[in-house]
């Protein structure tokens, strides 16, 4: 497992910018099951999160992205494990993250939006207590869903696809993800579910890396703000995102 330049390096021996280009590799972790922002697509990655990541290395002189497959769970733990370089997979930038590892600046924005059956009588978070709800492990959505609504019956899956088709098929009454997930799975997997009321709250998201990675992100910053700039980021966004303009949503932030 290539992970640094030197046998036996951990995340704290020198700068993260440094080893991996030295490496010629970056290892990035996303879920890959989490359309449009990163997923398997004919069995290689692809989505927003993959293209913005392979955009970086190539602005930061970085030869080669090396995919790695993970979940919110481990995220954290496999950046300070070394298992990993960094994580472009939709990280909500939180306080409590904050203290175990560094962020980049903002990439991209979300919110989460309640997706309930068709038929569903479900118009708000008022709505939602007492009932079955669907979240991803280890995700702001579940989070919000444990401190928010009482006494809900929430149910955690590895990934969207499989909470929404629990709604779809009735085992669950609501589930929580992104508005432009949630939107996109039930287009490609023809689940009857669709988003009721108004997003219950926005996230930022960043790039999580080592803490103390001083020089990677400000090469990783300066990267990002310079395909904000020249149009790289909204050209990217409106392949994935149904036309949505991420520069121009990062811009509101």
């Amino acid at each position: 497992m290539i992970v640094l330049a030197g046998c036996g390096s951990g995340p704290g021996d020198g700068d993260l910018l440094q080893r991996v280009k030295a490496a010629g590799v970056i290892r990035v972790a996303q879920t890959q099951a989490n359309p449009p922002w990163n997923f398997l697509e004919n069995g290689k990655p692809a989505g927003y999160d993959v293209d913005v990541a392979n955009e970086l290395a190539r602005r930061m002189g970085i030869a080669k992205v090396e995919f790695v497959a993970s979940n919110f769970q481990s995220f954290i733990a496999g950046v300070q494990a070394g298992r990993f370089d960094a994580v472009v997979s939709g990280q909500t930038i939180t306080d409590e993250r904050k203290k175990q590892v560094d962020f980049s600046r903002p990439y991209e924005v979300n919110g989460i939006s309640i997706f309930v059956a068709s038929a569903s009588g479900i118009a708000g978070v008022a709505d939602l207590r007492g009932k079955k709800i669907a979240v991803t492990a280890g995700t702001t959505q579940a989070a919000f869903a444990k401190k928010t609504i009482p006494d809900a019956d929430i149910k955690t899956y590895d990934n969207a696809t499989l909470g929404l088709t629990e709604v779809g098929r009735g085992r669950a009454d609501a589930a929580l993800c992104s508005r432009f997930q949630g939107a996109f799975l039930a287009q490609k997997n023809g689940l009857a579910v669709k988003p009721a009321g108004p997003l219950l709250e926005s996230e930022v998201n960043g790039i999580s890396f080592a803490k103390g990675s001083t020089a990677f992100k400000q090469a990783v910053d300066k990267a990002l703000g310079d395909m904000i700039s020249d149009g790289t980021l909204a050209t990217i966004s409106r392949k994935w995102l149904g036309g949505l303009d991420m520069a121009e949503e990062l811009g509101k932030v």
